[in-house]
């Protein structure tokens, strides 16, 4: 099966159209509905680039209930030559609520598929958790995600932690964010290089501003090990993006 990303880009807008065509029906059956679309410069996955240093269209949908239960998916365009097709596509499901009131949770089960990709076994589950709390004016959430031994990933398996900060200037549409990963197994950055080291980081930086709908972010990432251009070169990524 190949996904058209320009139906992919219309299915998206459509989702939100309906979300505002209806919101009597998601507020009486305590379900919210949500879709999002982006236009980025590049597609980084924990540091390395999925989309060969292009541009990639990506978008997705959410279905969330008044419980914290929800389910979604989410789709990208990739680099046909990078061996996984032209097509990522995301499903996920999970909970997500507060533990308190400065303190929330998210854990869940996400499931990589690579609908055009060449014959084999590419596709692979993750479960992930993380908890997300307020420092001064600051977010900050700590994650993990761990993907066990699975045929589409050689047998092997991943764990990936992860830290993230983000603040906005109050009264303002600015926010800016940070973002450090660690990866031990075989999804790490140094080992997709090249390179025989299984463990590696990845960071951003990052800065974005909101106005009429839309948002315009722009982040500097890097990833430990070799150097490979439109893959694991440290990058500027620009990304537009809207929601509804």
């Amino acid at each position: 099966m190949t996904i058209s990303f320009r139906s992919l880009f219309a299915a998206t807008i459509l989702a939100g159209t309906a979300l505002t065509a209806a919101p009597a029906m998601a507020q009486d059956s305590d379900l919210t509905v949500s879709a999002n679309v982006a236009y980025t410069t590049d597609y980084r996955f924990r540091g390395v680039s999925l989309s060969g240093g292009d541009f990639a269209l990506q978008g997705g949908m959410d279905v969330a209930h008044a419980s914290g239960f929800y389910v979604g998916t989410w789709a990208s365009s990739l680099e046909e030559d990078g061996g996984y097709g032209s097509t990522e596509v995301d499903i996920y499901g999970g909970w997500s609520g507060a533990l308190t009131e400065s303190l929330s949770v998210d854990v869940g089960l996400l499931y990589y598929l690579y609908p055009d990709a060449p014959d084999g076994d590419y596709d692979y589950l993750e479960p992930y958790a993380s908890v997300t709390g307020a420092v001064g004016p600051a977010e900050v959430t700590v994650g993990v995600a761990y993907a066990w031994e699975q045929d589409s990933l050689g047998g092997d398996d991943n764990l990936y932690v992860y830290t993230d900060l983000g603040f906005g200037i109050p009264e303002t549409p600015v926010s800016f964010s940070a973002h450090l990963g660690y990866t031990d197994g075989v999804l790490a950055p140094p080992l997709l290089a090249g390179s025989n080291d299984e463990t590696g980081f990845d960071w951003s930086l990052g800065a974005s501003v909101s106005a009429m709908g839309l948002e315009l972010g722009v982040a500097y990432v890097g990833v430990e090990g070799p150097s490979i251009d439109g893959f694991t070169d440290d990058t500027i990524v620009a990304t537009l993006s809207a929601s509804f």
